[in-house]
């Protein structure tokens, strides 16, 4: 019974679930017109008096440029990921995180994580975004398949549970360790017509080292000294509550660029069931909801 509880917690902070605020605005999930800006207002504002006084620890997303952080909820950092298990990797339309390099906002959305969130703000060729012929990782959530110029957020679960990559952020957890410390390795891809681009698949690949350990072996180390912060499990089904999973991040500052081709094949077939991007969760912005970064 534990066990089936953490999962289908855990799990929600993946999906994106309907919003107590849109209950009466007449917006479908599906729905690709922007919601107003007072409806994100309202959801900060019902998510500071929803974890006002009740102890929630620090959350994410957050601009990873702003050290600023005044929550007093204080946890370990997790190991260094070489030394814990990879158990998940999937990855979000539009930036969850903010930095220079991705700081261009997507919009409100439609109100469900979808068609929000951050985009690169550097500058493509032509040819780089010139459209792909296929579609790529449909979703059926109003923001339709992925294109030449876009940008993704790919996580990298780890876990100190003994464990198996797999679906979902119930892979992070087993019967043996019901509290595993987790630690997510971010990359923020922007997607190219470039077949001499990076290969989705080698970036995704994994293998089991000597120790039993799982690990990506793929993630680039020409990105960016990571950022480092304690935070929470993200997802959209949190804008207007806090998350209770405690995570430590390491979000890369610098985009890399990855072959739109090869991010489609792997949506096609991959051990993680993933087949389209996921919603993205509010930028948290309240500083009393944020770690300081040191």
């Amino acid at each position: 019974m534990m066990k089936k509880m953490l999962l289908t917690l855990a799990t929600s902070a993946l999906l994106a679930a309907p919003l107590a605020v849109h209950a009466s605005d007449g917006h479908a999930e599906g729905a690709h017109a922007a919601v107003a800006d007072s409806i994100v207002a309202k959801e900060r504002e019902i998510l500071a008096e929803n974890t006002q006084g009740r102890g929630f620890g620090p959350q994410s997303p957050r601009d990873i440029d702003a050290i600023e952080g005044y929550n007093q909820r204080i946890f370990n950092a997790a190991p260094a990921s070489t030394s814990m298990n990879l158990c998940n990797i999937h990855f979000h339309k539009n930036a969850e995180h903010k930095a220079h390099d991705f700081s261009v906002y997507a919009g409100n959305g439609n109100g469900y994580g979808y068609l929000s969130g951050y985009k690169y703000s550097g500058h493509l060729t032509k040819k780089e975004e010139k459209s792909f012929k296929k579609d790529v990782c449909k979703s059926h959530h109003g923001d339709g398949a992925l294109m030449s110029g876009d940008t993704i957020e790919v996580h990298y679960v780890y876990t100190t549970a003994k464990v198996k990559p797999g679906p979902t952020l119930g892979a992070c957890l087993s019967d043996s360790i019901k509290n595993p410390q987790l630690r997510v390795e971010t990359q923020v891809y922007v997607l190219v017509n470039d077949k001499n681009a990076l290969d989705f698949k080698n970036l995704t690949t994994f293998e089991k080292t000597g120790s039993g350990l799982y690990q990506a072996v793929g993630i680039p180390d020409n990105t960016g000294t990571p950022v480092q912060y304690a935070g929470s499990t993200t997802g959209p089904s949190y804008n207007e509550k806090g998350s209770p999973y405690q995570v430590t991040w390491s979000v890369r500052p610098h985009v890399a660029k990855v072959n739109i081709a090869t991010v489609g094949k792997w949506c096609e077939s991959n051990i993680f069931k993933e087949n389209h991007g996921h919603g993205v969760r509010n930028l948290v912005k309240n500083p009393n909801l944020l770690s300081q970064i040191n």
